[in-house]
């Protein structure tokens, strides 16, 4: 016999929805200046550091270096310059 006076179960969770972000690559781009980020080569490799800055060939310079080959760190660097022929993306590694 059940009880009538037990209370309903919970409701199942739905993920929340992913962001929509209605601004311009070059928005992005100005945000993640001075943040945490990940950057992708076209050979596979990431790089995540502090972007310093970045110009309109995608030239990059970060502060706080680490190489990440295959998920593993290989080296860490203070300061790296990545030519912008070689980047695949970046990602902001930090909640923007």
């Amino acid at each position: 016999m059940e009880d009538d006076n037990s209370p309903p179960p919970p409701p199942e969770q739905q993920p929340p929805p992913p962001p929509s972000h209605t601004g311009s690559p070059t928005d992005f781009l100005k945000g993640v200046v001075g943040k945490r980020v990940i950057v992708r080569l076209t050979s596979g490799v990431d790089y995540r550091g502090i972007l310093s800055c970045l110009d309109g060939y995608m030239n990059i310079a970060l502060e706080q270096t680490e190489e990440h080959v295959n998920g593993a760190v290989t080296n860490r660097y203070g300061d790296a310059f990545i030519r912008g022929n070689n980047v695949l993306y970046i990602s902001a590694d930090e909640p923007l």
